[in-house]
């Protein structure tokens, strides 16, 4: 008979999944969406909720719907070889790319840089990440119960600072929520949608939710649809912590602008917040959760990375991966926090909507009968509108003029495309694709059966 699992086991389940997720986007981007958005908050609020939560559920929904075993099985629905690709791209990206330095830089500018001089912010980076990243590598040659441990303790310390800081916040406000900035002023939702791409969780959920869906089946649910149902309520949990924190730290950022202006990055909104309410003692407790967050969150990305490039190239040992990702971070790390996030912009431009169709056609395969055809018609259609997002947000970022083949397919794309200015180019041509092709899909299927 099927075990049946109780609300505190989806609790455990839902607050690991709410730890994996948590990392240092999950504070900085909705901080500085509440500064820019401004009064036009609610709207920006949504939009990040739909990518920073609704996509990372669905996420880990599509790996225990699909039945895969990991997120490589998973894309080679497409062809093995874009598997193999996509998998490693999506690694690398999570990983040493940018989401790993991110953890060393966070933790710099927001448990360092308050005690660190205005001249010496450069040396101090340095110096700090160097400690951080060769912590990550000896602790990642070497994954022990410690890691875990700190997790489990973390967690309920950060949600429990965060939640009192929060409270503050509603009580006592720092100041009115002044006007909108830039892109918020007439597109807050489609702005706040893009800005959750940043946390990258929908692209760690495709690694993820197999880590959840293995700690359902030890509980016993050995089901497809146990399996299911354990993981939408652990899902839900976990969902509706980040979303509160989100909410509420995205206040805190739209409450802070009048008195301490805008900030570049989300990090020293909150160590002002935190200083503002409970002084040099919050500071420093804020410091010291935030810097071992960040620290566990790079020592998993490490490990995962490690493990992934390993089963790949098994003649090179996981040791080597695991230097050459942590020294990789370290150097990334360095170039600084606005630009970890700057160059990640065009990358998740390009890789979220791949990612997003994939989850999509794993829901809708049983209804085409997991043809092929429309997995890879789809793909196909999605990477040739989002390679030009991913080139142009690029280009747009750092103020370089288009490349000459560039123009007449933007051009092109704007004039036919729906909802292309808002980033979602690729949603209606995808949708018509799976369509027609579902149909072929199916009619194939049953000319076969005939046959």
């Amino acid at each position: 008979m099927e075990k049946k699992l109780s609300f505190s086991a989806y609790s455990v389940i839902g607050v690991m999944l709410f730890a994996l997720f948590f990392g240092a986007g999950n504070l900085i981007f909705p901080a500085t969406l509440g500064q820019n958005a401004g009064t036009n908050i609610w709207p920006a609020v949504i939009g990040f909720l739909i990518t920073g939560i609704g996509l990372p559920f669905l996420g880990i929904l599509a790996i225990g719907f699909s039945g895969s075993r990991n997120l490589e099985e998973l894309a080679s629905r497409i062809h093995p070889v874009y598997a193999v690709i996509f998998t490693a791209l999506l690694y690398l990206t999570i990983g040493p790319f940018f989401a790993t330095p991110r953890t060393g830089a966070v933790a710099y500018d927001i448990g360092i840089a308050p005690f660190v001089g205005d001249g010496y912010v450069q040396i101090g980076l340095f110096i700090f990440t160097l400690f951080f990243f060769g912590i990550t590598m000896l602790l990642s040659l070497n994954p022990a119960k410690l890691v875990d441990r700190i997790g489990k303790i973390l967690s309920p310390g950060i949600i429990i600072l965060l939640i009192v800081l929060l409270v503050m916040v509603i009580v006592k406000p720092m100041g009115s929520i002044q006007s909108p900035q830039g892109d918020y002023i007439g597109g807050a939702f489609m702005e706040g949608f893009t800005e959750g791409y940043n946390t990258m969780d929908a692209l760690a959920s495709l690694v993820f939710g197999i880590i959840v869906i293995n700690s359902i089946r030890a509980m016993g649910v050995k089901s497809t649809r146990g399996v299911l149902s354990a993981t939408v309520k652990s899902g839900l949990v976990a969902t509706a912590l980040l979303g509160i924190i989100y909410v509420g730290i995205a206040y805190l950022g739209a409450t802070s602008t009048e008195r301490f202006g805008l900030f570049e990055t989300g990090g020293p909104v909150l160590g002002s917040a935190t200083s503002y309410y409970f002084g040099t003692f919050g500071t420093i407790m804020l410091s010291i959760i935030i810097l071992l967050a960040c620290l566990t969150t790079s020592i998993g990305l490490i490990t995962a990375c490690g493990e992934y490039f390993h089963t790949l190239f098994s003649k090179v040992s996981y040791k080597a991966f695991i230097v050459f990702f942590s020294l990789l971070s370290f150097t990334v790390a360095n170039f600084g926090l606005s630009n970890i996030i700057n160059y990640s912009i065009p990358v998740l431009m390009f890789l979220y909507p791949l990612a997003i169709v994939l989850m999509l056609l794993t829901f809708l395969s049983p209804l085409f009968n997991h043809a092929r055809i429309v997995y890879v018609a789809a793909t196909i259609v999605t990477f040739m509108i989002s390679v030009i997002d991913g080139l142009k947000t690029f280009c747009d970022l750092f103020k370089i003029p288009y490349f000459n083949w560039m123009d007449p397919i933007i051009s092109l794309y704007k004039q036919i495309l729906p909802f292309y200015n808002e980033g979602l180019g690729w949603l209606v041509p995808v949708l018509i694709v799976i369509l027609v092709t579902g149909i072929i899909g199916r009619i194939q299927k049953i000319s076969t059966a005939h046959a």
